[in-house]
């Protein structure tokens, strides 16, 4: 069952996106990736800085998969070389991709282009407008990268997506407020950092709780990561997520099937992760 997420820009998004960074980092992505397709993911997440996009490409092509079946994100790395520009940048991923256009190009980081995030913006509008990618939004972005190109730009970001997590929600807040006044979808990286990277910390004993809850109303089995997916997919946060296993790959496109938390339990989660502060990135 595919669940979309309206853009501000007419486009929608899958809910879901299976992320090639972090384990697959420079590395062949073709099996993981081919797996992902396999088992139901529909959305790709690459970038040119993961060093990864011709393997992806290939496990695009391997699929058998049509391209308008699929929804593939890739994201702007820094450009160095001399003449290198926005336009170029795409060009380069759209051949190792081995496709015509991206439906979503993504500023990777701000970091990567001091100073000149306002000129990077006007050259992402343009190969928008070429229909290189279909929407463009920005990555690692928070309040005051955001505020740097908002006042310059035609077009709106249609996605932000950044690090999200009960521990970091709290820090986060003022960036995913920007967002929602701009129409700017929120998209997270690292959504079940809690019990993949910070295990032992105070949301685990509200995760079990809950997941307990969800189990006996569903009849069904509930994972501590669903519990996680289901709270950002009801804060109406895009998850990027990864795994090299088939079932667990199921299991995260299933959250979709799991009862809804509470409102209670959706401000248990927020107030045992304000407890503590801890960044994967």
């Amino acid at each position: 069952m595919a669940s979309f997420i309206h853009l501000n820009d007419g486009n929608q998004l899958p809910w879901i996106a299976f992320g090639t960074g972090t384990a697959l980092y420079g590395r062949d992505a073709t099996e993981s990736v081919r797996r992902a397709l396999d088992n139901g993911f529909i959305h790709i997440d690459t970038a040119a800085s993961y060093r990864n996009e011709e393997s992806v490409g290939r496990a695009i092509k391997l699929s058998g998969k049509s391209r308008s079946e699929l929804y593939i994100t890739t994201k702007l790395g820094k450009l160095q070389k001399p003449g290198e520009t926005v336009r170029s940048a795409l060009l380069t991923s759209l051949s190792k991709l081995g496709i015509e256009y991206v439906d979503s190009y993504l500023v990777h980081n701000p970091a990567h282009h001091p100073g000149k995030l306002r000129q990077i913006w006007e050259e992402m509008e343009e190969v928008k407008r070429e229909g290189l990618t279909k929407s463009i939004g920005v990555s690692n972005f928070y309040v005051e990268h955001l505020e740097e190109i908002l006042p310059v730009a035609t077009i709106t970001p249609a996605v932000n997506q950044i690090e999200l997590h009960p521990y970091v929600w709290r820090s986060s807040k003022p960036t995913i407020a920007l967002n929602e006044e701009h129409d700017i979808v929120t998209s997270s990286y690292g959504g079940l950092s809690p019990i993949v990277r910070f295990p032992g910390g105070p949301v685990d004993a509200a995760i079990e709780q809950i997941r307990t809850r969800l189990e006996k109303t569903r009849g069904a089995p509930v994972s501590n990561g669903q519990v996680l997916i289901k709270w950002l997919k009801q804060n109406g946060v895009v998850v990027v997520t990864t795994s090299s296993k088939a079932e667990r790959i199921r299991e995260y496109l299933d959250t979709i099937n799991v009862p809804d938390l509470t409102e209670e339990e959706m401000k248990l989660i927020e107030s045992k992760g304000a407890e503590l502060h801890r960044k994967a990135s």
